[in-house]
């Protein structure tokens, strides 16, 4: 028997680069949330508004939200193609291409904000499109490489990709724009970057185990073991309009879509917030943001090890724990902090905190959900759930725009908390009735059979 480099454990070398590249596309049309802070004080290009030179980098409010809006556009539009590309064909190369979509389109941003707002724009929407394949790839991969008993860790930490990508992107950033080479940079870095993970995650990654001459029989014994025929089948078929009639999977989507508005909308305006609000420096403003979405992480792991290893409650109800935790409290917390007055920035900067640390246990709650009722399907509900981001990159910024003319003025700021955190509450509400762990009838094949693949008959 030939012994393989990560024979036995190429499930976590596919896991890691998968994340990497994960957090790259998620990094590169995040950048601009920091980088609004720092273009508006570049002067090096000037033009005259309304009598008054002002920089052509500092933009208005609507300008803003197009800007944010284009990337969910173009997301919207990217994300039942390339779903059905990833679903269909793997995610190999239909994610290599969005990654090269990704870091290229965000190579040219600098000169596209120096240029033309459409051109920006633009390239804000691929930046969409690139950004509509993560779902589907974490699907794919969950689904064609974790062991059932590590689905919940795999999950825990290929969403993590957001909270790491704005981490890094967000601290990185502050750096570069208070540095000798300017915000322009940060765009240059991150495209460098993406194109060295791609290249790794062509090289690495492939579609399925049984295809790959890299990994050792007891490797491909530990993914397949348990698993459905139908689990195992490529091939079979998706009885997608069962799915979308399903009250389950609906509320799902529903506590998926306010708790993706909440953090889309801390990744986008956190930034902002801090330093316009709470008066943090630059520098200041990318640590705590660093901080804050930091914190996410570990615990996201944490959650998806006592998720899956608490015995003493019931599957049901520890959806149900995780799940008012992450959507229903962390709604509360984050209706709050709109009410702490902009002196007292010490506690509105703890109720964040606390805000990212519950969300952080969703791998308990409606993901886990969509896993358990979805089985051998919930790669599509996972990768559907990108739709529901793809309404909250709109949402989020629709909220602000609405409601925020003067982002220095906290009081016009207190009704997007109050509102998202009430809508995430009442969504958890819902899923107390309404969550199950158990599967759907449409899961069950006409023939389920279970099978262990004997050791024997694996490639070596």
């Amino acid at each position: 028997m030939k012994t393989h480099l990560w024979g036995n454990y190429y499930r976590y070398l596919i896991l890691i680069v998968g994340f990497l590249c994960l957090a790259s596309v998620c990094s590169n049309y995040i950048i601009i949330n920091f980088t609004f802070i720092c273009m508006k004080e570049d002067n090096s290009e000037m033009h005259l508004v309304n009598g008054t030179m002002r920089s052509i980098y500092d933009y208005t409010s609507d300008e803003k939200k197009y800007i944010m809006w284009a990337v969910g556009a173009g997301t919207i539009f990217g994300t039942i193609p390339t779903n059905w590309v990833v679903v269909k064909y793997g995610a190999k190369w239909p994610f290599l291409v969005a990654g090269l979509v990704s870091l290229f389109s965000t190579a040219l941003i600098p000169i596209a904000a120096k240029t033309s707002l459409t051109l920006f724009l633009f390239l804000r929407v691929l930046q969409g499109l690139a950004y509509s394949t993560d779902f589907a790839a974490i699907g794919i991969m969950t689904v064609r490489w974790a062991p059932l008993k590590e689905t919940a860790f795999f999950i825990a930490l290929l969403t993590c990709f957001t909270g790491v990508a704005s981490m890094i992107t967000n601290s990185a950033t502050g750096l570069i724009c208070e540095s000798s080479f300017g915000w322009q940079y940060s765009y240059y870095f991150h495209a460098f970057a993406g194109l060295l993970l791609f290249a790794l995650w062509a090289w690495i990654y492939i579609d399925d185990p049984q295809d790959s001459k890299r990994i050792s029989g007891k490797e491909l014994g530990r993914i397949h073991k348990n698993k459905s025929a139908a689990h195992l089948d490529k091939n079979g078929d998706i009885p997608y309009w069962k799915i979308i009639k399903s009250p389950v999977i609906l509320i799902v989507w529903l506590n998926a879509f306010f708790e993706m508005t909440a953090v889309i909308f801390f990744a986008t305006y956190m930034p902002i917030y801090l330093h316009q609000v709470l008066k943090y420096s630059v520098q200041e403003t990318g640590f705590y943001v660093a901080v804050i979405l930091g914190f996410n992480i570990p615990l996201r792991l944490v959650s998806a090890a006592f998720s899956d290893r608490i015995t003493f409650v019931s599957e049901k109800w520890k959806i149900i724990i995780f799940n008012t935790i992450s959507v229903g409290v962390s709604g509360l917390t984050l209706a709050l902090v709109g009410f702490i007055p902009s002196e007292e920035n010490w506690k509105s900067f703890i109720c964040i905190v606390m805000v990212m640390m519950f969300v952080a246990v969703n791998v308990g709650g409606f993901y886990k959900c969509a896993a358990l009722h979805a089985r051998q399907h919930a790669h599509v509900v996972i990768a559907a759930i990108q739709f529901t981001k793809c309404l909250a990159l709109f949402s989020a910024p629709a909220v602000v725009a609405f409601f925020v003319e003067t982002e220095s003025n906290r009081e016009e700021w207190i009704p997007v908390f109050v509102s998202l955190g009430v809508s995430m509450f009442i969504a958890n509400a819902i899923s107390v009735f309404i969550f199950t762990d158990q599967p759907a009838s449409w899961t069950e094949p006409e023939k389920a059979t279970y099978t262990e693949v004997p050791v024997e008959d694996l490639k070596c």
